[in-house]
């Protein structure tokens, strides 16, 4: 992917979320990250009232979201309208959680960005993370938001390196990808839209729109229909 395909505008409908504002302030996704939980704290409160209530301290959920009484949900978060945020789901904060989005068993959700339509229903962890419109982990599927030797995160695209200066970075998908069960996307990792990755992949980098994640070194171009 070139730096041009690895800016917001090139990997989202910012239509679909309202973090648009803030991601409209920067050029590469990751940058948001760091700005999430201020930027819950600023807009819950413009939120209206007669489709958002306050349920603690800096959380906003939508009346018409279903919020399993098992769930745990820290401030600062939003969850949007229809929203389904399911059995023993974990928020822990900073996490906006776009209308329509499924929050599944299991799930935990730190320093987040889900678009509308987004699914990460079974047993997944998504850390430091942006996933776009429509985008799903399949069951037991992870972002992982630390290398392991603790370095700091650099995304490696097609026209060379760039250095995020975060620790914590987890992946970014853009709209309407699709992730197979039991796969983990390293720190750093950017998909494209509409593409898919098998089961059990181990992604790094960055994998171009319309592609077909097989396994590493093997990424090809979806057909047209």
């Amino acid at each position: 992917m070139t730096h041009k395909e690895l800016e917001v505008e090139s990997l989202f409908d910012l239509s679909e979320t309202m973090a648009a504002e803030l991601l409209r302030s920067v050029t590469y996704p990751w940058e948001a990250l760091a700005g999430i939980g201020e930027f819950i704290k600023k807009l819950g409160p413009q939120l209206p009232e007669e489709e958002y209530e306050q349920r603690g301290e800096n959380i906003w959920i939508a009346r018409d979201a279903s919020v399993a009484p098992t769930a745990g949900i820290s401030g600062p978060a939003i969850i949007g309208r229809k929203a389904e945020v399911r059995h023993c789901a974990f928020i822990r904060g900073n996490a906006l959680v776009g209308d329509g989005a499924v929050v599944g068993n299991s799930t935990e959700l730190k320093n987040v960005i889900l678009f509308n339509r987004v699914q990460v229903p079974h047993y997944n962890y998504v850390g430091d993370s942006i996933l776009g419109c429509g985008s799903h982990l399949g069951a037991g599927s992870i972002t992982s938001n630390v290398k392991s030797d603790k370095t700091l995160v650099v995304i490696r695209g097609a026209e060379g390196e760039i250095a995020t200066g975060l620790k914590k970075m987890g992946a970014i998908l853009g709209d309407h990808v699709e992730v197979g069960c039991g796969s983990v996307l390293n720190p750093g990792t950017i998909i494209g839209k509409n593409s898919n990755v098998y089961p059990l992949s181990a992604v790094r980098g960055c994998i171009p729109a319309g592609s077909i994640y097989k396994r590493a070194g093997e990424v090809a171009e979806k057909r047209q229909e």
